[in-house]
């Protein structure tokens, strides 16, 4: 046999083998990835992306957009996150840069070999006269997973922000798996938004009940920061039985909302982007 040949065993060569037990040793004991966009004017009147830079599942592809925006779209390469895994998001915005950001799919937190929680952490930081957009698809906790979300927002005072987040609680007449999530949003260094949920298996008790998801298998946030609404902030209000408006002690909004299904949750938080003329 030739130096670099290979040889069959059951229908897959040596060197395939190995490269499969190595992705398998790497997967049981959990995949690091992390994925970089940096956003600036590009001088034309649009958004230039230096930093486009994405490692393992998180595969990121610039995509069509309209104006002055630019838009990436965040592809999942394969399953996950597992047990054991830890992705990280961090995205930038420089001044006068306008960033969209979204999802192609849902994301499927799932059980995995390995042991212990799966983390995903977005960190987003956009300044002064910057827009960005975190409108990523909806979040799914199966039934055995295990998953500890962060997303955390950095702003400069004339920043603007759109952050919409949904998790549903299992797939379709499923139980969900254990998914506990912190959202916390800084505006010139201060504290605007730091709130945690934590549902399923093992989360502190009462989180299905009236009080906190009143058995809704759906829960939505929506975030809209504007310099404009330190002068005319919109005022609380219902946005139907189980959604709310609320001002934030800044210039900023918070919507929550609950929903029987996802379909449901997002015409929900669409409904509030248009109240907000967004």
């Amino acid at each position: 046999m030739g130096t670099g040949s290979t040889r069959r065993v059951d229908g897959m060569t040596t060197r395939a083998a190995r490269e499969a037990g190595a992705a398998g040793e790497a997967r049981a004991a959990g995949v690091r990835a992390t994925a970089r966009i940096a956003a600036r004017p590009d001088g034309r009147g649009g958004t230039a992306l230096p930093t486009l830079e994405g490692e393992g599942p998180l595969a990121l592809r610039r995509t069509r957009a309209t104006g002055s925006e630019a838009r990436v779209t965040l592809v999942g390469a394969m399953s996950g996150p597992l047990g054991g895994d830890h992705f990280t998001v961090e995205a930038t915005a420089a001044e006068g840069a306008e960033l969209h950001i979204g999802s192609a799919a849902a994301t499927i937190a799932l059980p995995g070999q390995a042991k212990g929680e799966a983390r995903y952490d977005v960190r987003l930081t956009a300044a002064d006269g910057a827009e960005l957009r975190w409108l990523p698809e909806q979040l799914i906790s199966a039934n055995g997973s295990d998953l500890y979300v962060t997303t955390r927002a950095d702003l400069a005072p004339g920043a603007r922000l759109t952050l919409r987040e949904e998790q549903v609680l299992g797939r379709a007449h499923e139980e969900p798996g254990r998914l506990t999530s912190r959202l916390t949003v800084r505006l010139d260094g201060r504290p605007l938004l730091d709130q945690e949920l934590s549902c399923g298996p093992g989360a502190p008790g009462g989180w299905d009940g009236p009080a906190v998801l009143a058995g809704h298998r759906a829960v939505g946030q929506l975030i809209v920061v504007r310099p404009e609404f330190a002068d005319a902030r919109p005022g609380p209000r219902l946005l139907g039985e189980y959604a709310a408006l609320t001002p934030l002690a800044g210039p900023g909004v918070l919507v929550t909302a609950l929903a029987p299904d996802a379909l449901r949750l997002r015409r929900i938080l669409d409904e509030a982007l248009r109240t907000l003329g967004l």
